[in-house]
């Protein structure tokens, strides 16, 4: 299992395109410098009505796969 830093700031406006599904993926740079593109579906447990803001950790399998995200 790998693991990825990285930090978002997604105003509560531009998240409503990911959360009517007009945009499936958010793109994130990871702290390391790496790009992961993670399935907006899975943020929706972090939005507040400010949007989406923070540090977060993804754990991602041999396979590419997500298995967790969480806030740190």
């Amino acid at each position: 299992m790998r693991y990825f830093h990285f930090s978002l700031n997604i105003p509560s406006t531009e998240y409503l395109r990911y959360y009517q599904g007009a945009a499936a993926r958010v793109v994130v740079r990871t702290q390391d410098g790496r790009t992961l593109s993670i399935p907006a579906i899975n943020l929706r447990q972090f939005v507040t009505h400010a949007g989406i803001q923070g540090r977060f950790r993804a754990a991602i399998d041999e396979n590419n796969r997500l298995v967790a995200l969480e806030r740190h």
